[in-house]
């Protein structure tokens, strides 16, 4: 028999060598998914939708293929529906994302369609920001407290916001450098944004740990932390037993000095790999996560600066493959590196930093469906904003001054307008500078909060579960964790925050006027500058009247 060959149109290519009639169709493919990649104020109710190309095996829709990761809630549970022909799957999540939470997505070649033809070998990854409620941006210190406890000085130097027991509130993990461990500070669940002193016995990691993040690395359902040591050139990676405490460290050896850390799923396998950017090696290092949270011996490789010291990640080309950004303090450079989605890199962008850059993050500070950069440049003293265009570019940097040796960003919105404001620290300066977002991507100066001493980096989260986003601000040399409620917003007479100004606003109002600490403590939530109703800057007795006019609608 004379072998045939047989032309067809894509998507299929059909052949016949010696042999029946073999059809091999192209990958399965994404058409839609909700949320859309890099979304904002994404209701925190949200569930997640994925539209296939063609039905797809249901014995492959599961949480191994498909992976859901809050920054602040965790990992993500809930139930699979399968529609449309089994060409939708559609998660019910079985709770709500806590407010402004950085949520990503995985999800892993493993998955099939019913014609066996599997996810392309990259996977499919991107990430989406939930709402946060409207607040003021009126920050009140609510509890400071001491990271040492009998302990001589601890040197914090990183913080995770995350619930480590899934109980729906934010626990405070900080990354302290001298005592060489984590001290973890669980929220009292309460809805006063006070948190319990440190848990005993700290977690013991390397001396001079310093760069962190948080995962489901073996996807149990539980946070895990990993962060970087630049003494010893070591990672850790610690897995979490769900109440708070964790598993003894795995350690892995990376380039020399690392400074900068990124998790992303960098192989298409859905589960999350780490990568470190190396000042002394002048490189970037990867590690290969095996699905169990256990990690190969790193691979180094080329970021493409001199002095390789921030790092993040994000899908900065809407590829659905996530992406390096590395700041290299040397040359003041930002480099864009493109995942291939096979654990490799090619180098896309190369800009200024617009200063030496210390730390970096990304979101969309500008709202336009496109990653954006952000900067700590701590020899500079400010800090910059590079714009993304969607395509693996970013812009000129936008620089923002600040006071001397900035060296922690963060970005979130703490005023709940929709767009992200921005927080830096400032070590030598004493004092951390808050930005308010114009809307655009551009920011105006809005508050600045000195320190005790000297800061090292600020968490943005929401302590108190009332859905806009508070601030814990760490202080390095003081060893001081400072929990900072923010107002909720101004409403003229909603004295009890039920979204109603009527009758039984009279109490509270009454209490606002006679005692303003008691109003505080019995409405922790609430305003207390509602009851200016009079728009003159005071709370008094002139307000009596506009606020008996209010409720009785006069």
């Amino acid at each position: 028999m004379t072998a045939r060959v047989l032309r067809a149109t894509p998507p299929s290519l059909c052949f016949v060598l010696l042999a029946p009639l073999v059809c091999l169709a192209d990958n399965l493919a994404i058409v839609s998914h909700s949320p859309a990649s890099s979304a904002s104020n994404v209701p925190r109710g949200t569930g997640f939708v994925v539209t296939f190309d063609r039905p797809v095996d249901p014995a492959t829709v599961n949480f191994d293929n498909i992976r859901v990761f809050g920054h602040g809630t965790g990992a993500i549970r809930g139930t699979f529906a399968l529609s449309n022909g089994n060409q939708t799957v559609t998660l019910t999540p079985d709770r709500s994302f806590s407010a402004g939470d950085v949520v990503m997505v995985t999800l892993s070649h493993n998955l099939r369609g019913a014609d066996n033809n599997p996810l392309r070998s990259a996977g499919y990854g991107y990430r989406f920001t939930t709402i946060a409620d409207p607040a003021t941006m009126s920050f009140t210190q609510i509890m400071s407290v001491s990271n040492r406890g009998t302990t001589p000085q601890t040197r914090i130097y990183g913080a995770i916001g995350s619930d480590l027991d899934n109980d729906g509130w934010l626990d405070l993990t900080t990354v302290n450098e001298v005592s060489s461990d984590l001290r973890i500070f669980m929220n009292r669940a309460d809805g006063t944004g006070l948190y319990h002193n440190f848990m005993q016995p700290p977690e013991t990691i390397n001396f001079e740990s310093s760069p962190n993040d948080c995962a489901d690395f073996d996807n149990d359902g539980l946070v895990d932390v990993t962060v970087a040591s630049s003494a010893t050139s070591v990672v850790s990676v610690l897995l979490g037993h769900g109440d708070g405490t964790f598993g003894p460290q795995q350690t892995i050896n990376v380039g020399s000095t690392p400074h900068g850390m990124a998790t992303l799923d960098a192989d298409g396998d859905g589960d999350m790999d780490i990568v470190t950017s190396n000042t002394g090696g002048n490189n970037c290092s990867i590690m290969f996560n095996n699905g169990a949270g256990v990690f190969g011996p790193a691979t180094h490789f080329e970021g493409g600066g001199s002095g390789e010291y921030a790092l993040g990640s994000a899908d900065m080309n809407n590829d659905g493959i996530f992406d390096l950004v590395v700041g290299a303090q040397g040359n003041q450079r930002i480099v864009v590196q493109l995942g291939n989605g096979n654990g490799t890199f090619t180098q896309s962008s190369n800009m200024p930093a617009g200063g030496a850059v210390w730390m970096l993050g990304t979101s969309d500070v500008n709202n336009d469906g496109n990653e954006d950069v952000h900067t700590a440049n701590s020899g500079s003293s400010n800090g910059s904003i590079l714009l993304g265009n969607g395509a693996g570019a970013i812009g000129s940097p936008a620089t923002y001054a600040a006071t001397p040796q900035t060296v922690s960003t963060r970005t979130g919105d703490l005023d709940g307008d929709g767009d992200l404001d921005w927080v830096l620290s400032c070590f030598s300066g004493g004092q951390w500078h808050v930005y308010r977002n114009n809307g655009n991507g551009t920011f105006t100066p809005h508050v600045i909060i000195p320190a005790a001493s000297n800061p090292a980096c600020a968490s943005i989260l929401d302590v108190d579960n009332d859905h806009d986003l508070d601030l814990v601000l760490l202080d390095e040399i003081a060893d001081l964790m400072r929990v900072y409620r923010n107002a909720g917003p101004l409403v003229d007479g909603d004295m009890n925050c039920d979204g109603s100004v009527d009758i039984l606003d009279i109490n509270p109002f009454t209490l606002a006027l006679s005692d303003a600490a008691a109003y505080n403590a019995a409405y922790p939530n609430c305003n207390r500058n509602n009851a200016d109703v009079n728009d003159d800057g005071s709370v008094d007795v002139l307000d009596i009247n506009p606020f008996v006019a209010l409720i009785s609608g006069g």
